[in-house]
């Protein structure tokens, strides 16, 4: 199942998908993009990014009827608490037993995002290790597929610290 745009992957294709955020400089731009994630089928989106972050432009007010967004904030480069780790993969969690579409995105995709994506892997049942070969390879073909995800040395820290289960 093709992503709906480039720096995207599914992590479990029609149901959870993951990468860069969804907004764009040009409104025209984040409206085409906002689009695509709707024809895609996401519902459902989880912004990863701190409110104001980097002078990204909102993408809220661009979402069309049947799509929603929640922030749980992480700060750039860094890893949430455990508990704040826990509270964001109850939320996805929560939103794919509802039968929602999720997309969960920070900046670029690659840091908070792979950390996110890599501790949901570990929940249900992957390996720390085997978690991050999936995404190296999910993003393998990204614009953005050189970069290792999660991006920092104590992201990756994070995603081998987590248990199955929690």
């Amino acid at each position: 199942m093709k992503a709906p745009i480039p720096d995207s992957y599914w992590v479990e294709p029609g149901r959870l998908l993951a990468g860069e955020y969804p907004g764009a400089p040009a409104e025209a731009d984040a409206r085409t993009k906002v689009q695509r994630f709707r024809d895609g089928g996401v519902t459902s989106l989880v912004d990863l990014t701190e409110a104001g972050e980097s002078g990204l432009l909102p993408y809220e007010d661009l979402l069309e009827e049947g799509m929603r967004t929640t922030r749980l904030a992480i700060r750039d480069l860094e890893h949430p608490s455990e508990p704040e780790m826990v509270a964001i993969l109850d939320r996805v969690d929560a939103e794919l037993a509802a039968g929602e579409v999720v997309y969960v995105h920070c900046w670029g995709g690659v840091g908070r995002t792979g950390t996110v994506v890599g501790c949901w892997l570990v929940r249900h049942g992957d390996a720390p290790e085997e978690a991050l070969e999936k995404i190296a390879g999910w993003r393998r073909d990204t614009p953005d597929g050189r970069k290792r995800s999660p991006e920092t040395g104590a992201q990756r820290a994070f995603v081998h610290g987590w248990r199955a289960g929690r």
